[in-house]
């Protein structure tokens, strides 16, 4: 099976507070980020359906973290992957 990404991906954990309309807020962990978009640790129970989507703000950094807007594009036990999405 051929690795499709288009951007490397870099392991680092850091805690994000991601935002779905009909799930709320929820504070988890990611594992990995690039580019691209970010992967995030969660129960499969929590996920958000893929292609919803959600905002996320990475917190702890001395100043205001921006909000950017993810697409839901995978699922995994042990997470989910979001991409990283313009506004319009």
């Amino acid at each position: 099976m051929s690795d499709k990404r288009e951007h490397l991906r870099t392991p680092i954990t850091c805690s994000i507070k991601i935002v779905h309309a009909e799930l709320g807020e929820m504070l988890v962990k990611t594992r990995d980020l690039s580019d691209g978009g970010v992967f995030v640790l969660l129960d499969p129970e929590q996920a958000p359906p893929i292609g919803s989507r959600v905002t996320g703000q990475v917190q702890g950094l001395m100043e205001e973290a921006p909000i950017v807007a993810m697409e839901v594009v995978r699922a995994e036990p042990e997470g989910i992957g979001l991409r990283f999405v313009e506004t319009q």
